[in-house]
């Protein structure tokens, strides 16, 4: 007989598990339960007791209240797609320059365990060059290669202006959706960015409304494009500003500087911000016209005149007594640093604002060269020539600089200008490029390297052939005076980026191991072999890289 099922005929039965005893308690509660401990804070639903198993009831609320948020989640609403990348018109990487980046990128070397770097190059440091190269022959980067770019400009400052130049309009798009890489969106590296600058509309809005990045990377595109329409945008929203945003604004003022400017920088000398006039006064001293140049150049020459009271020629110096409101208005800092005296405060801040073309009207017609030969009175020498040294690196007066500088030749203590190192390469960075070359080149062979450091930094590369043999000849001696080469490491890692590619046949000699000389520092021979292998193994990657980027 085949088998049958009764099915119940009254009401259904409730066969769902009993409600659990902390169902109620919310998702906060259980989590602060959780963290300070089930003793100190046992979880308990309101009117019920406190459950005899306090951690597992714990648990057993929090994957009920698990189960029920995952079941009433609902699909997320899809945003929407980003705008596609730009065009980039520039022709692609050859593919061996595209590998030899992907190389330079993916470079993690360091120095081994003993803190020695070994004769292999160090390819973080040939970026820069690979990119410069690159970027003067107009090839686009590979769209593969962006990110780790953008990760390795942002770890470094230097390289941003050529990887963002290499990056173009891909990269900055790129930039724009990631917050890592906001760094790339300020300045002029986002002007790629910025709306049409024939579009008044957009611009307005983008300068009302925009981030203070956007708002930088628009006033400096348009500044370099019109002068006069980037002040008159600053002007609109000037008042409103923050006293470090108004600083930023007014540095954007230096590309295209001139009188057109001037009414704008004598309102911002009355800036409650101290850092905002002293800017605006440096920014009105490089105006030789302004109103605030000849009111500098009249305090200055009441201090500073021609001593008539002597048989020959000298300078007579009178320092100011006092820092009345107009100085200060001007910019002049009343309180001086720590150890400065008061009135050598003032003089300097008077004559590094003074045109330098008054000290030739005030002395005769003298030229440069002329003026800081002649002795000082009183022992104010140093003060008076570091602040025409000052004056020199503000108004890139080459003819300044070269006379205060003096000869490579002759000791630093004993040339007219400032003995300082620092000092004295602001004013090499004024003259051109060969000219500098050849004064470090002579200095180099004069005083050595010991000094040369900060130099060479304003140099341009690769380093001309007379300053490239300096360098070399000043390490040949080093090494034969057996010297430690980590002493001389900078110069080292300089001459690896800069020195002609075309000299590494030429150094092979320096590669040798030289015989210990007594008194020498033991081992240094076999450092400075490493040292100079490593040196050529760099000039040869470099000049490989030149080629597969120039096929």
């Amino acid at each position: 007989m085949p088998r049958t099922t009764t099915q119940p005929t009254g009401p259904a039965t409730d066969t769902a598990a009993p409600r659990h005893p902390l169902a109620s308690l919310p998702w906060e509660e259980l989590v602060t339960s959780a963290l300070l401990g089930t003793d100190r804070r046992p979880p308990t639903a309101p009117g019920g007791p406190a459950p005899a198993d306090g951690p597992g009831a714990l648990l057993d609320a929090a994957a009920l209240h698990t189960v029920r948020r995952r079941a009433g989640l609902r699909p997320a609403v899809p945003g929407a797609r980003p705008a596609p990348a730009p065009h980039d018109p520039r022709p692609p990487l050859p593919e061996a320059a595209r590998q030899r980046l992907a190389q330079l990128l993916a470079d993690r070397s360091a120095p081994n365990a003993a803190g020695r770097r070994g004769a292999s190059p160090d390819l973080t440091e040939l970026i820069p060059q690979w990119l410069a190269t690159a970027n003067r022959q107009g090839f686009r980067a590979p769209v593969a290669l962006l990110p780790p770019l953008l990760d390795a400009a942002r770890a470094r400052t230097d390289l941003r202006p050529q990887a963002l130049a290499f990056a173009g309009p891909r990269g900055l798009w790129l930039a724009a959706l990631n917050p890592e890489w906001k760094f790339a969106l300020r300045g002029s590296a986002g002007g790629a960015l910025v709306p049409d600058t024939g579009d008044p509309e957009a611009v307005r809005r983008l300068w009302e409304e925009g981030l203070f990045a956007e708002r930088i990377a628009l006033l400096d595109t348009v500044r370099a494009q019109d002068p006069a329409a980037a002040l008159a945008l600053l002007t609109t929203t000037w008042s409103t500003e923050r006293a470090e945003d108004r600083l930023m604004f007014l540095d954007s003022l230096r590309t295209g500087l001139g009188a057109a400017d001037e009414e704008f920088l004598e309102q911002a000398l009355s800036d409650r911000s101290r850092n905002v006039r002293a800017t605006a006064a440096e920014l009105l001293s490089a105006l030789p016209s302004s109103a605030f140049a000849g009111r500098m150049a009249d305090r200055a020459a009441s201090c500073v005149s021609p001593d008539r009271t002597g048989t020959g020629a000298s300078v007579a110096v009178e320092a100011p007594h006092e820092c009345d409101a107009g100085m200060q208005r001007d910019g002049v800092v009343p309180v001086p640093p720590t150890g400065r005296g008061e009135r050598s405060w003032w003089l300097g801040q008077l004559v590094e604002a003074t045109p330098l073309g008054v000290w030739g009207e005030r002395f005769g017609g003298r030229p440069a060269e002329e003026i800081v030969a002649l002795p000082v009175a009183d022992g104010w020498a140093g003060e008076l020539h570091a602040a025409w040294a000052r004056a020199a690196v503000r108004q890139r007066d080459p003819r300044w600089a070269r006379a205060l500088l003096g000869s490579p030749s002759a000791p630093p203590a004993d040339s007219p200008g400032p003995a300082s190192i620092a000092e004295r390469s602001k004013l090499l960075a004024v003259l051109s490029q060969a000219e500098r070359a050849d004064w470090v080149a002579a200095f180099i062979s004069a005083h050595g390297l010991s000094e040369a450091f900060q130099l060479l930094g304003v140099c341009t590369v690769p380093w001309t052939g007379p300053l490239g043999r300096a360098v070399v000849d000043a390490l040949d001696i080093a090494r034969d005076g057996g010297s430690y080469p980590w002493s001389f490491s900078g110069v080292m890692g300089l001459a690896e980026r800069c020195l002609d590619p075309a000299e590494a046949d030429r150094l092979e000699v320096l590669t040798t191991t030289p015989d210990e000389q007594e008194g020498a520092s033991p081992g240094a021979g076999g450092y400075w072999s490493e040292a100079f292998q490593r040196l050529i193994s760099t000039l040869r990657l470099r000049a490989a890289m030149e080629a597969e980027l120039t096929a």
